[in-house]
């Protein structure tokens, strides 16, 4: 009577007291059915641990998700991809090497190889270790990296991916060139390796301070009332910007700690740079790291109707002409017809 493993190993040619597997009366090297065995014990065992990810996962958005809070479940997606990343490793690991000894020449040897055929790789992951432990970022931040400009959508392991934003009109010439000329979305989704961090310099707007210094620049004629100018800058700063009172004590506190920052620098100011054709008024202000575009259009408006009002207008370039050389003009002598 002929059992399934009787069968098997009469197609494969294969004797059943025999740990070897042969194909057609050739020996297939590693094929025999310990490691059968292990194979089918690390397909369960991925399987298992894809359950317990998406289970972790589901629990997370229940109880994280009720806060509102999108920082807090990105880091806990984070923290669930780690774990489930470290138990795959050494699961995987303990099961096909049972011997210390051939664990560690095994690592060596994939270790080695892996170093010089994955470097980028490696160096991804390393970046995406580096971003969790240094917090350079987190998801939700206005950060600049590797030339991209935007909001932070999703990190993983090798990969940044960030929703992109245009670029204010002094820097239009950055590369890439930008059509949209204001810190708003363009609508392309940028993925930037991890690796990035050790090259270039990563720039957050929103990191533990969700406020920017901007500044708005107006030529103001040397003839119109001067002080009068600056001072509808300034109410209009005043009335658009955020103000110190709108910010809590313990945030003002802490800024100033942490950053050496004063609270004078805070408060709406002019300052005046005098120039060929005109008196260059600046408003330097604090605002907050969303919505700038559409707080320097209030403040223009703001701005326009009460320089029409005090009847001051916006300077321009003008040139006097003070000589001009002598013009000859010569012409065609008549002849007769």
């Amino acid at each position: 009577m002929f059992t399934p493993m009787m069968l098997l190993a009469a197609w494969l040619e294969t004797d059943p007291t025999d740990h070897t597997v042969r194909l057609f009366d050739v020996r297939l090297v590693g094929a025999n059915p310990t490691n059968a065995k292990k194979l089918l014990f690390t397909i369960v065992f991925i399987a298992f641990v894809v359950l317990l990810n998406y289970t972790l996962r589901g629990i997370a958005r229940l109880i994280v998700g009720g806060l509102k809070n999108d920082r807090v479940m990105f880091w806990t997606r984070q923290a669930i991809r780690l774990m489930m990343a470290v138990l795959l490793f050494f699961g995987i690991a303990s099961i096909w090497f049972s011997d210390p000894a051939r664990l560690a020449t095994a690592l060596g040897l994939v270790t080695a190889g892996v170093a010089f055929a994955l470097q980028k790789v490696i160096t991804s992951f390393a970046g995406y270790l580096v971003i969790l432990r240094g917090n350079t970022f987190s998801v939700g931040d206005r950060i600049v990296m590797g030339g991209v400009r935007g909001d932070v959508i999703a990190l993983g392991f090798m990969q940044t991916t960030i929703m992109e934003m245009g670029q204010p009109p002094p820097v239009q010439n950055a590369d890439p060139a930008m059509w949209v000329k204001s810190r708003q979305y363009t609508g392309r989704v940028v993925t930037v390796t991890n690796d990035k961090i050790f090259d270039t310099p990563v720039f957050n707007y929103t990191r533990e301070f969700p406020f920017i210094w901007e500044e708005l620049s107006l030529p103001i004629s040397f003839k119109d009332d001067r002080a009068k100018a600056e001072q509808i800058l300034l109410d209009a700063a005043e009335r658009s910007t955020v103000k110190v009172t709108e910010m809590s004590e313990e945030h003002v506190k802490e800024m100033e700690r942490r950053y050496s920052i004063k609270r004078s620098d805070i408060h709406p100011r002019v300052y005046w740079r005098i120039t060929d054709n005109w008196i260059e008024m600046t408003v330097r202000f604090v605002s907050r790291d969303y919505g700038v575009r559409d707080l320097k259009d209030e403040m223009s408006r703001a701005i326009m109707k009460g320089l029409d009002a005090a009847g001051i207008g916006i300077a321009s370039g003008t040139y006097e002409i003070v000589g001009l050389p002598p013009v000859r003009v010569e012409g065609l002598e008549s002849r007769p017809r």
